[in-house]
Protein backbone atom coordinates (compact mmCIF):
# COMPACT_ATOMS: atom_id res chain seq x y z
CA UNK A 1 0.00 0.00 0.00
CA UNK A 2 3.02 2.42 0.25
CA UNK A 3 3.57 2.91 -3.27
CA UNK A 4 0.04 3.18 -3.92
CA UNK A 5 0.11 6.52 -1.57
CA UNK A 6 3.32 7.27 -2.94
CA UNK A 7 2.34 7.54 -6.68
CA UNK A 8 -1.13 9.12 -5.50
CA UNK A 9 0.48 11.49 -3.04
CA UNK A 10 2.82 12.50 -5.82
CA UNK A 11 0.06 12.73 -8.50
CA UNK A 12 -1.97 15.20 -6.23
CA UNK A 13 0.96 17.29 -6.21
CA UNK A 14 1.48 17.37 -9.43
CA UNK A 15 -1.94 17.42 -10.76
CA UNK A 16 -2.81 20.05 -8.21
CA UNK A 17 -0.01 22.58 -8.97
CA UNK A 18 -1.35 25.73 -10.43
CA UNK A 19 1.60 25.57 -13.98
CA UNK A 20 0.47 21.76 -14.16
CA UNK A 21 -3.42 23.05 -14.60
CA UNK A 22 -3.27 26.00 -17.09
CA UNK A 23 -1.00 23.48 -19.44
CA UNK A 24 -3.49 20.69 -19.03
CA UNK A 25 -6.29 22.85 -19.17
CA UNK A 26 -4.90 23.81 -22.86
CA UNK A 27 -3.58 20.76 -23.94
CA UNK A 28 -4.83 17.55 -25.42
CA UNK A 29 -4.82 15.54 -22.82
CA UNK A 30 -8.13 14.98 -20.16
CA UNK A 31 -7.00 14.92 -16.56
CA UNK A 32 -7.75 11.32 -16.42
CA UNK A 33 -5.58 10.72 -19.71
CA UNK A 34 -2.37 13.05 -18.18
CA UNK A 35 -2.99 11.21 -14.90
CA UNK A 36 -2.67 7.44 -16.64
CA UNK A 37 -0.07 8.48 -18.59
CA UNK A 38 1.90 9.89 -15.90
CA UNK A 39 1.43 6.58 -13.68
CA UNK A 40 2.64 4.65 -16.78
CA UNK A 41 5.34 6.48 -17.27
CA UNK A 42 7.17 7.08 -13.50
CA UNK A 43 5.47 4.78 -11.32
CA UNK A 44 7.82 2.31 -11.83
CA UNK A 45 10.62 4.74 -10.64
CA UNK A 46 8.97 5.17 -7.68
CA UNK A 47 8.18 1.27 -7.26
CA UNK A 48 11.73 0.66 -8.26
CA UNK A 49 10.10 -2.54 -10.30
CA UNK A 50 8.43 -2.82 -13.62
CA UNK A 51 4.50 -3.02 -12.84
CA UNK A 52 1.80 -5.01 -14.07
CA UNK A 53 -1.25 -2.65 -16.02
CA UNK A 54 -3.75 -4.12 -13.19
CA UNK A 55 -1.39 -3.06 -10.68
CA UNK A 56 -0.99 0.47 -12.45
CA UNK A 57 -4.87 0.79 -13.01
CA UNK A 58 -5.12 0.56 -8.67
CA UNK A 59 -2.47 3.34 -8.58
CA UNK A 60 -4.93 5.89 -10.02
CA UNK A 61 -6.77 8.58 -7.79
CA UNK A 62 -10.07 7.70 -8.41
CA UNK A 63 -12.09 5.69 -5.82
CA UNK A 64 -13.79 3.58 -7.55
CA UNK A 65 -12.15 0.41 -9.25
CA UNK A 66 -10.62 0.93 -12.98
CA UNK A 67 -10.45 -2.42 -14.86
CA UNK A 68 -6.83 -2.79 -16.16
CA UNK A 69 -8.29 -2.83 -19.43
CA UNK A 70 -9.96 0.81 -19.23
CA UNK A 71 -6.74 1.67 -17.73
CA UNK A 72 -4.74 0.67 -21.17
CA UNK A 73 -7.56 2.53 -23.25
CA UNK A 74 -6.84 5.13 -21.68
CA UNK A 75 -3.54 5.18 -22.00
CA UNK A 76 -3.64 4.29 -25.66
CA UNK A 77 -5.83 7.77 -25.94
CA UNK A 78 -3.30 9.97 -23.91
CA UNK A 79 -0.34 8.58 -25.97
CA UNK A 80 -2.37 8.96 -29.50
CA UNK A 81 -3.14 12.39 -27.93
CA UNK A 82 0.76 13.07 -27.07
CA UNK A 83 1.99 11.65 -30.39
CA UNK A 84 -0.79 14.09 -32.43
CA UNK A 85 0.48 17.06 -30.57
CA UNK A 86 4.42 16.37 -31.40
CA UNK A 87 3.43 16.15 -35.30
CA UNK A 88 1.32 19.31 -34.69
CA UNK A 89 4.47 21.13 -33.92
CA UNK A 90 6.81 19.23 -36.36
CA UNK A 91 4.32 20.37 -38.95
CA UNK A 92 4.49 23.79 -37.92
CA UNK A 93 8.24 24.20 -37.95
CA UNK A 94 8.38 22.49 -41.30
CA UNK A 95 5.96 24.78 -42.72
CA UNK A 96 7.98 27.41 -41.28
CA UNK A 97 5.30 29.10 -38.96
CA UNK A 98 7.55 28.95 -36.08
CA UNK A 99 10.37 31.46 -37.92
CA UNK A 100 6.92 33.76 -37.41
CA UNK A 101 6.90 36.66 -34.96
CA UNK A 102 3.22 36.18 -33.95
CA UNK A 103 4.47 33.16 -32.12
CA UNK A 104 6.98 34.90 -30.00
CA UNK A 105 4.95 34.72 -26.86
CA UNK A 106 4.87 31.07 -26.79
CA UNK A 107 8.81 31.30 -26.96
CA UNK A 108 8.88 33.51 -24.23
CA UNK A 109 6.49 31.49 -22.12
CA UNK A 110 8.57 28.18 -23.49
CA UNK A 111 11.70 30.26 -21.62
CA UNK A 112 10.14 31.44 -18.72
CA UNK A 113 8.69 27.93 -18.26
CA UNK A 114 12.73 26.31 -18.68
CA UNK A 115 13.65 29.34 -15.73
CA UNK A 116 11.08 27.91 -13.61
CA UNK A 117 11.87 24.34 -13.64
CA UNK A 118 15.95 25.23 -13.21
CA UNK A 119 14.87 27.55 -10.13
CA UNK A 120 12.68 24.52 -8.65
CA UNK A 121 15.12 22.25 -9.52
CA UNK A 122 18.44 24.34 -7.79
CA UNK A 123 17.07 24.60 -4.78
CA UNK A 124 19.47 25.51 -2.38
CA UNK A 125 20.00 23.00 1.20
CA UNK A 126 21.57 26.02 2.95
CA UNK A 127 19.54 27.08 5.82
CA UNK A 128 19.88 30.80 5.38
CA UNK A 129 19.01 30.59 1.59
CA UNK A 130 15.98 28.78 0.59
CA UNK A 131 13.85 32.00 1.20
CA UNK A 132 15.23 33.98 -0.97
CA UNK A 133 15.47 31.14 -3.25
CA UNK A 134 11.51 30.41 -2.84
CA UNK A 135 10.84 34.09 -3.35
CA UNK A 136 12.22 34.17 -6.66
CA UNK A 137 10.58 31.01 -7.79
CA UNK A 138 7.39 31.86 -6.60
CA UNK A 139 7.63 35.45 -8.66
CA UNK A 140 8.86 33.08 -11.67
CA UNK A 141 4.92 30.83 -10.99
CA UNK A 142 3.31 34.18 -10.96
CA UNK A 143 4.65 35.84 -14.03
CA UNK A 144 4.28 32.02 -15.75
CA UNK A 145 0.80 31.61 -14.44
CA UNK A 146 -0.40 34.74 -15.88
CA UNK A 147 1.27 34.48 -19.09
CA UNK A 148 -0.11 30.98 -19.96
CA UNK A 149 -3.64 32.54 -18.50
CA UNK A 150 -3.28 35.62 -21.44
CA UNK A 151 -2.44 33.20 -24.17
CA UNK A 152 -4.95 30.85 -23.27
CA UNK A 153 -7.18 33.28 -23.83
CA UNK A 154 -8.37 32.27 -27.15
CA UNK A 155 -9.24 35.38 -28.35
CA UNK A 156 -5.72 36.96 -27.01
CA UNK A 157 -3.73 34.17 -28.63
CA UNK A 158 -1.45 35.01 -31.49
CA UNK A 159 -1.88 31.98 -33.53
Amino acid sequence: MKLKEDVQSWLLRSLGDPIVKILAKNSHLTKTQLETLLIDILSENIAGKPLKYDEKARLRITKAKISRGAFNRTLKQAKENTVKAIYTVLLLGYLGVFESTTLDPYFEIANKLQQYTEAYKNIPNKVDEPNEHLKIIEILREELETSLKKLSNPSEATL
